[in-house]
């Protein structure tokens, strides 16, 4: 059985916050094994004091909309003053940080650059470095281990759906990302990591005998975590990812589409470990609200040999050239939404033309080198 980092902090090294004011940045996902809130741990744990929570994108409780701002308010569980920072700042300002000395980290990344809660956290090392606070990590596993895909983000891309040069599937644990933003980006707060104990870098999250909890509303279940690496691309573009369906980011479609053709045109690439299925499906909101969407479900067969970077973007490309005249990008100009999700701006013509050329060799040389960088910073 998997100990997470809150267990070992519980069991192990609560000395560490002994004496210090307490700041949490957790969310619904901050749980034990026995489905036990962080928030409620430390709370009621006598030696702990616990001043101030902070949410990340979708509030500490999870009942925010994806995107949609939220507000400062007062946690009526609690009594303690929620500070939010996935609204009109998205930084801890010095106010916020006035009667903390440390802060503790309690999220679940799901291994995906564009997940903003790794931005928050890159955001709130970046506060405390400048006011000498200390951040301490309590680590979970990344649900789609080690694996990396995708290409290095370019810095003048850099933004709150990738913020630093990293692939698009990183391979580390959010407290093997602190490491790196610390020593290699940088944000040299006070840091301490809190390990888990019993996981293994190859390990998917079915692996791990963890019970699933939904980290963001879309993230609903490890199909959804695999495939999006690759499928996060189509919200860059006029096509549905399936928000507002049961299956988001495993379907893809829209009302101009021949969903058998593009699942024979898909299936004849030959791609490992995923097979398409024709599909249909009306979205409840979000694109496409309450239309006819016709289009693919992928489905993992091998997750081990799946590449969602690879088949994402030959989803895109396939349905460029089938619908030339129907599909096209949102936004325009270099910082478009397609391009801050991409991190490079080569993409949007390779898509147009579907021809990637070397382009995935390439990417697979960047993996490398990032690996070999990042292997300094393993924890396990």
């Amino acid at each position: 059985m998997i100990q997470l980092g809150i267990e070992t902090l519980l069991r192990e090294q609560l000395d560490i916050l002994r004496g210090k004011r307490i700041g949490l940045l957790t969310n619904m996902i901050g749980l034990d094994s026995t489905l036990t809130s962080t928030i409620d741990l430390l709370y009621n744990e006598p030696t702990v004091h616990l001043t101030a929570l902070f949410g990340p994108e979708h509030g500490i409780r999870g009942d925010g909309v994806e995107g949609a701002e939220i507000a400062s308010y007062t946690d009526p569980k609690t009594g303690l003053p929620v500070y939010s920072l996935y609204g009109k700042t998205r930084k801890p300002t010095i106010g916020m940080l006035d009667n903390i000395d440390s802060i503790v980290v309690d999220l679940q990344d799901i291994g995906v650059r564009y997940y903003t809660f790794i931005s928050t956290l890159s955001l709130v090392m970046e506060a405390c470095m400048e006011t000498g606070k200390e951040v301490i990590v309590l680590d979970r596993p990344n649900p789609i281990g080690s694996f990396r895909e995708g290409n290095i983000l370019k810095k003048e891309l850099s933004s709150f759906i990738g913020m630093h040069s990293i692939p698009n599937r990183h391979g580390l644990t959010i407290g093997e990302l602190a490491q790196l933003y610390k020593y290699e980006f940088g944000l040299n707060c006070p840091l301490a990591i809190i390990p888990m104990k019993g996981w293994v870098r190859t390990m998917y999250h079915s692996e791990t005998g963890l019970i699933w909890v939904q980290p963001s509303p879309n993230a609903t279940g490890e199909s959804m975590v695999v495939l999006y690496p690759g499928m996060c691309f189509i919200e860059g573009t006029n096509l549905s990812e399936g928000r507002g369906t049961t299956r988001p980011f495993e379907v893809v479609g829209a009302p101009f589409i021949n969903s058998t053709a593009l699942a024979n045109a898909f299936n004849n690439l030959g791609l490992l470990g995923v097979i398409a299925r024709p599909t249909s499906f009306v979205p409840t909101y979000s694109k496409f609200k309450g239309e006819l969407c016709l289009g693919i479900q992928l489905h993992i067969t091998d997750k081990r040999i799946f590449q969602s970077y690879k088949s994402g973007l030959s989803v895109l490309g396939l349905i460029a050239s089938m619908y030339p005249s129907s599909f096209h990008f949102l936004g325009e100009g270099q910082r478009c939404t397609f391009n801050l999700l991409a991190g490079t701006t080569k993409l949007q013509s390779m898509i147009l033309d579907n021809k990637f050329d070397c382009f995935f060799d390439e990417c697979e040389e960047e993996c490398r080198a990032f690996e070999h960088k990042t292997t300094t910073y393993f924890i396990y």
